[in-house]
């Protein structure tokens, strides 16, 4: 305890980082205000059967993305999740579209160009999008909750809730640029976040005063097992596969250098988080597809895929999630620039030739580690379907894996990797004994 006061008061040294703490701070604070300004025209007395929809089902995901905006109908009701979903499609137009593909080697330049045609694209979905959550809106409120109605209330309230979410990537460019993390990422942690408290008082009352579902003793039960939960996500996230690699000597002059060994760890889940933001992007496709306003009476597709607890929407959601770690770890990981960084360097891997055979190797090892990580990062994200069926309140079971833990946890790891390093350049102890947290970059692959 006395070491971690005297880190807050490192921090609160470093004006730079003090500074954007602070902004950072605001920015999420305006955020949330945001949330819950309810858009023009709508009584927010009459909200109750919007948040009975979100109560449970993937309208509860979506929601909890929002942080709680969906549910009040708020003018940042869609979040940031049609920017993601633009993210997704731009990234995948990289791999197969020769123009994309230039964009992505042009460095500074081309970042900029993807950028603006990500938020072109995101325009483009939220004006699908919006019609379809007001539909839904007519649908659950009743007449009386509208204090207009008809095509001037559609157009006026499509342009804000477009201007909200444009807002809300505003927000999270300005806390990437100005503050400390990933403003995207953040933002969607404050959403989950928010949505904690809530989940927490369901699970105590459902629990504490239904002697069917177990009680206290079921509800100790629950957090013995939400812990070990979070410490297996945590160490999913920060695992590491270290190579050794020697470095030769070199003589200049009298003197020798190098003739050592050290280790290049490798990360598990080099992809961190974004395969499970983008998958779980994806599986709300339908939802968009079909109209907020059919889940009670959608059969068939639109059903199965609306059901976060079934067994096809799980099994569909964890090989996206395969495929988009494998996907990003090749986006963001490039063994021929480790292997001619070590060449420069004077070192080798022992056993294997400098060059292409290192590549080459580095690549096999990475391939062999990325699969069995992916493959508990996929069984990390369905454990809420199973909380859930084992008699977890939906709200609360949210938290047992899934998207909302790792997004905790690889958000929260890599804001204090940031916070470590402005500490360590200023030779002030780190937050950790070891002085070196493992971060993830959520979100990098969004900007």
């Amino acid at each position: 305890m006395r070491r971690l006061i005297e880190t807050i008061r490192n921090i609160w040294k470093i004006d730079e980082l003090k500074n954007r703490i602070l902004v950072t701070l605001g920015f999420l604070l305006i955020y949330r205000l945001g949330s819950y300004v309810v858009l023009p025209g709508v009584n927010p007395q009459y909200l109750e059967a919007l948040e009975q929809q979100t109560s449970d089902g993937v309208l509860s995901l979506l929601d909890m993305f929002s942080g709680g905006a969906f549910s009040n109908a708020s003018i940042m009701g869609l979040g940031v999740m049609p920017y993601i979903s633009a993210s997704i499609v731009v990234q995948l137009l990289g791999m197969v579209i020769p123009y994309f593909q230039r964009l992505q080697r042009d460095g500074e330049s081309g970042r900029r160009k993807i950028n603006q045609i990500t938020r072109l694209l995101t325009v483009v979905i939220l004006i699908f999008q919006a019609p379809s959550y007001l539909a839904n809106l007519h649908y659950k409120l009743p007449a009386e909750a509208f204090a207009v109605n008809g095509w001037l209330f559609n157009l006026s309230n499509t342009i804000i809730l477009t201007a909200g979410t444009m807002f809300v990537m505003w927000l999270g460019e300005r806390i990437t640029d100005k503050g400390i993390g990933n403003g995207i990422s953040l933002i969607i942690m404050i959403g989950i976040i928010a949505r904690l408290p809530h989940a927490l008082v369901a699970e105590f009352t459902d629990k504490l005063f239904s002697n069917a579902n177990g009680g206290l003793v079921m509800l100790l039960l629950e957090f013995l097992i939400l812990f070990f939960v979070f410490v297996g996500t945590i160490m999913l996230v920060q695992g590491t596969r270290r190579i050794p690699v020697q470095y030769a000597k070199r003589i200049e002059g009298n003197k020798q250098y190098g003739g050592v060994r050290q280790y290049i760890p490798l990360k598990v889940n080099a992809a961190g988080v974004m395969p499970i933001i983008f998958a779980q992007a994806i599986m709300f496709l339908p939802v968009t597809f079909i109209g907020f306003i059919n889940q009670e009476s959608a059969t068939g597709f639109a059903a199965t895929f609306s059901d976060f607890t079934g067994f096809w929407y799980n099994l569909v959601f964890a090989l996206l999630i395969i495929v988009f770690t494998y996907f990003y770890t090749a986006l963001i990981f490039n063994p021929q620039q480790m292997s001619e960084e070590m060449k420069r360097n004077n070192g080798f891997i022992p056993g294997i030739k400098p060059g292409k055979k290192t590549a080459e190797y580095i690549d096999s090892i990475m391939s062999k580690i990325t699969l069995p990580g992916s493959v508990c990062l996929a069984i990390v994200a369905i454990l809420p379907a199973f909380a859930t069926l084992a008699g977890v309140e939906s709200s609360f079971a949210q938290f047992y894996g899934g998207t909302s833990l790792l997004i905790l946890v690889g958000v929260v790891l890599d804001t204090l990797q940031q916070i470590e390093s402005h500490l360590l350049m200023r030779h002030y102890d780190g937050l950790m004994k070891s002085g070196r947290i493992m971060g993830r970059n959520v979100g990098a692959a969004m900007h």
